[in-house]
């Protein structure tokens, strides 16, 4: 059975020359607002004929490193620089960045975990709906900047997914290692079916992730980072002039590939981790320590790590419970691909 379109509207014209700055309204009527709208603002630029990138940040609404890096640029990305046509949408769920949490507030919606979306749906359906029926159709190429939000702190890392199409895993696994990140990663998902980047993958687009730090901040370092990669991935497409700009070190590239990668805890209680992020593990060793906050004198339950590798997710408040993530090992690797 066939959708009704979208009721979210855009103010601006995605087929125009030039920078416009706007919203995508989506009608809505609560207690405060009868006749009102969540506001999302979204800027093109485009300059004559070209391929199209979508660079999105606030999937989740405690990631700011992408949020603050598009926000910057939507501020600075002229159009005679621009070859073809930039969509950025700094805050994707509009009501969750607001609030400063990873889910809405509005629905309790997780919109990574929403789509493809609903247009008769809760709000964070609605907008997951019109980025798979509206807005990835439009394009050639996505980046969806995340980062670690309040609860976890993860590697800098540009990456890319296996897929069927091998034609289209080359070039997003060539695009993630373009961000310029310290790490490239060919990345397993926990919960693929529901995610942004399966929508876009599934569309035949070229979709590239990244985890760019955490703690629900930002850093001087992280936002250079971020803003370099986002530039880099312009450039690397064919959107931006200039030369991709790597890091000084070579890169290090990683792969996840199960989910025994993830290290969930079955306590909750004090966490105790005994190694930074990007720390090499070997299978075997200790990697946390969960301290029953209820009683003292009790000895801790440790956790090993089942696989060698480097730690390249954890996480980052020390209060957790049952079923809370508390490590990522990733496996290195000499190639990816």
């Amino acid at each position: 059975m066939s959708k009704r379109p979208s009721p979210i509207s855009a103010t601006v014209d995605f087929d125009a020359d030039g920078v416009q700055h706007g919203f995508l309204k989506l009608p809505i009527s609560t207690d405060e607002s009868a006749w009102g709208a969540v506001m999302i603002p979204v800027t093109v630029v485009k300059n004559g004929e070209g391929p199209t990138a979508l660079l999105t940040g606030g999937n989740h609404g405690d990631e700011y490193e992408g949020i603050t890096a598009l926000l910057k640029l939507s501020s600075s990305l002229r159009a005679e620089d621009v070859s073809g046509r930039v969509i950025i949408v700094p805050m994707m769920n509009m009501p969750a960045a607001m609030a400063g949490k990873r889910t809405s507030p509005m629905d309790g919606g997780n919109l990574n975990r929403s789509f493809p979306g609903d247009p008769d749906g809760t709000v964070t359906e609605k907008i997951a709906d019109y980025f798979t029926r509206v807005m990835t159709p439009m394009c050639d190429v996505v980046l969806d900047l995340h980062s670690g939000g309040r609860t976890l702190d993860i590697i800098p890392f540009g990456a890319s997914h296996v897929l069927d199409d091998p034609e289209q895993q080359r070039q997003a696994l060539e695009g993630a290692k373009a961000f310029g990140a310290p790490y490239a990663m060919m990345m397993f998902e926990l919960d693929a079916a529901a995610l942004f980047d399966t929508a876009v993958e599934s569309q035949g687009k070229i979709f590239v992730a990244t985890e760019l730090g955490g703690g629900g901040t930002s850093t001087p370092e992280s936002l250079a980072l971020t803003e370099r990669g986002v530039r880099n991935f312009l450039i690397h497409f064919g959107l931006l002039q200039g030369k991709v700009e790597m890091p000084a070190e070579p890169q290090v590239y990683l792969d996840m590939p199960d989910a025994s990668c993830y290290v969930q805890s079955e306590h909750s209680g004090l966490l105790e981790l005994t190694l930074a992020l990007g720390d090499r593990v070997e299978k075997g060793q200790v990697i946390a320590r969960v301290y029953d906050m209820t009683r003292s004198g009790a000895a801790p339950v440790e956790y090993h790590a089942g696989r060698d590798g480097i730690l390249a997710a954890r996480r980052f408040p020390a209060l957790v419970n049952m079923g809370d993530t508390i490590a990522v090992i990733a496996d290195v690797v000499d190639s990816l691909g």
